[in-house]
């Protein structure tokens, strides 16, 4: 006894009635493409597009949910957090360092964090509090945010032009000008 292989049943041929839904669903289909396309035309002729009663993507909103909207297309989360963190200083790192120590800027690429000090003592004392700083803000801010902090001494004295000064001269450091 040899077996021979199962062939599937064809599917019937369509009838008139399935040949006609088809018929249908592809003239719908049709105009409801010109429909859209002559609305379009119409609405270009009008000057644009319309407001309607239903809420689509230009309606007006509130202005933090505008702000945050544009935040998050334009990818600058990491940025506009640590913003916030600059903001609150005191509160991350006390009011008596913050009213020694005070935050300059953030380098996004490198991760880092700079800050300057109105003394070598507060200089100091924040390059030893650096690592649980660090560890502060990247549980406020989520990991790998802040990777080291910059701190900077006071600068030096500002450069004073005055009437006993040579004119061209560069500073102390001139000394034949």
């Amino acid at each position: 006894m040899s077996e021979q292989p199962v062939t599937p049943p064809t599917p019937p041929e369509p009838s008139g009635v399935d040949l006609a839904r088809v018929a249908l669903r592809a003239a719908k289909e049709q105009a409801r493409a010109r429909g859209n396309a002559a609305l379009q035309k119409k609405q270009a002729r009008r000057g644009g597009l319309r407001s309607g009663a239903r809420a689509d993507g230009r309606d007006p909103l509130p202005l933090g949910a505008a702000i945050n909207r544009l935040i998050t297309e334009r990818g600058w989360e990491t940025p506009a957090a640590v913003g916030g963190v600059m903001g609150r200083w005191p509160q991350m790192v006390g009011p008596e360092v913050a009213l020694h120590c005070e935050p300059q800027k953030y380098d996004e690429d490198a991760r880092v964090l700079t800050v300057q000090c109105d003394s070598t003592a507060w200089a100091t004392q924040l390059r030893l509090l650096a690592p649980q700083l660090v560890a502060r803000l990247n549980d406020d801010l989520g990991q790998g945010t802040v990777k080291m902090i910059k701190v900077l001494g006071p600068g030096g004295p500002g450069r004073r032009y005055g009437p006993l000064r040579a004119p061209g001269s560069t500073g102390p450091g001139d000394t034949y000008g």
